[in-house]
């Protein structure tokens, strides 16, 4: 088993009692693997980049498809190790968000079809093969990296309809699997976290008034809202003696896109940081209090905000907050945190090989791929013990100086120290010469020229 660094190990540590001794040595294997690997992330390509190319690996395998170990359990110890080293005080901003991970084969009993985010437009439709999940991510700065990054901790598998209806059950909406997600995390705050304000920031497919109805009383929401959402007002007080059923909703209030054409609506400038892309612009916003109503389900109260361009360059935006004491340019700063974690999917594909995993067990699929998200904040957090100890490289050259280290600085920080504490760097320092184990050696130079 290879001999993980103080800063990866002290990370791992806290996933100790999830395991059994046994499954839990073949597991930081597959961890250390996982990380050294390029390409692929399989089981055998994981076993190769740890040097355990001798090692029975149907054992290794086994820890995805058999063992007895719970991500809901590993997932509610990596969300308080984030907590505690990256929002100790403050809100916790959470990020919802699905993303389509594209596989074929008919043993996949989960596998749909859907519309593919990334390479469709307005436009043109693309439809792909593959698995939804469901992923939630802590989103908070990295002193280190200057920007905020998306930390996911929780991801859960969302089968497509024909799955359900090969089970004769019910499908499972993504609104209603990401109320169950919310719920579970306000539980785990309320123990890891007491007292503190949760806030979930989620796009426009989970702007619904059963959802925001669900949770509001445990997490405050902020999502989009369509510009020609119906809004209401309060309920009017009911005269004394009236026959009839109470009314539900209050009188129409004009929609955000009537609010937009409308001269007399009133547009406060305001500053954000970071505007689809842009540091420092100057906004436009107009904000007020309305209730969203569904039919069967109720009212909702929120803050609703419309931000406008001045520019023109980008159409006016809506938005909406569950508590509708938050101000709107807190509420803007909240929202626009949601883009990094678009940039974490990016990132778990490009460096850590999701989609390229090959289990076909049901068991193993739901567990290989939150694992492989989940890396991404493992590797955040020893990447950060890095930098304390003034360890965490940035990769600089003549045509790119980069201001802060990324992801890609992270993990190749976090590489180097697991090949240091195998025995790296044994000669004396202050020598131009280092003398490197032949099995290390042969571990590196294999991976790099087989390397794509």
């Amino acid at each position: 088993m290879p001999t993980l660094p103080p800063a990866l190990a002290a990370v791992m540590v806290a996933f100790r009692p999830l395991f059994d001794h046994r499954v839990f040595e073949r597991a930081l294997v597959l961890v250390a693997g996982a990380i050294l690997a390029v390409r692929t992330r399989t089981v055998t390509a994981a076993l190769r980049a740890a040097g355990q190319t001798d090692a029975p690996f149907s054992a290794y395998h086994r820890v995805l498809s058999r063992a007895r170990w719970s991500c809901l359990d590993a997932a509610r110890v990596l969300l308080g190790l984030l907590v505690g080293r990256f929002v100790p005080e403050g809100p916790i901003i959470v990020g919802c968000d699905d993303t389509i991970e594209r596989r074929w084969g008919p043993t996949i009993s989960a596998r749909g079809i859907y519309r593919d985010p990334v390479r469709s437009s307005r436009g043109h439709f693309v439809k792909t093969s593959g698995l939804r999940w469901l992923s939630l991510s802590v989103l908070t700065p990295v002193s280190w990296a200057g920007r905020v990054w998306a930390l996911p901790f929780l991801t859960v598998l969302c089968p497509s309809t024909g799955f359900y209806g090969r089970l004769a059950r019910r499908p499972v909406t993504l609104t209603e699997r990401a109320r169950q997600a919310v719920l579970l995390l306000a539980r785990w705050l309320r123990v890891l976290a007491p007292g503190r304000r949760v806030v979930m920031v989620a796009d426009s497919g989970f702007s619904t008034v059963a959802l925001l109805a669900a949770v509001r009383e445990h997490v405050t929401v902020v999502t989009r809202l369509r510009l020609d959402a119906a809004l209401y007002g309060p309920i009017p007080p009911r005269p004394p003696g009236r026959p009839g059923r109470p009314r539900k909703r209050g009188d129409r209030l004009p929609s955000l896109i009537q609010r937009v054409a409308d001269p007399a609506t009133e547009w406060t400038p305001l500053k954000v940081s970071r505007w689809y892309g842009k540091r420092d612009y100057a906004v436009e916003v107009a904000t007020g209090l309305a209730w969203w109503y569904r039919a069967g389900v109720g009212s909702v109260p929120l803050r609703w905000v419309v931000v406008r361009d001045p520019g023109g360059s980008v159409d006016p935006k809506g938005l909406l907050c569950t508590d509708p004491r938050v101000a709107p340019e807190v509420m803007l700063g909240w929202f626009l945190r949601r883009w990094s974690v678009e940039v974490t999917f990016a990132e778990v594909r490009r460096h850590l090989g999701v989609e390229t995993q090959r289990q076909w067990s049901d068991l193993a699929i739901t567990r290989t791929t939150p694992c492989l998200l989940g890396l991404f904040s493992v590797v955040a957090l020893a990447a950060d013990r890095l930098h304390v100890a003034g360890a965490l490289p940035t990769r600089q050259s003549a045509w790119y100086r980069k201001e802060a280290p990324t992801f890609s600085d992270a993990l190749a920080g976090v590489r180097m120290s697991v090949w240091r504490a195998q025995g790296l760097s044994m000669s004396r320092s202050g020598r131009e010469s280092v003398e490197i184990p032949e099995a290390v050696l042969w571990q590196l130079t294999s991976t790099l020229a087989y390397a794509a």
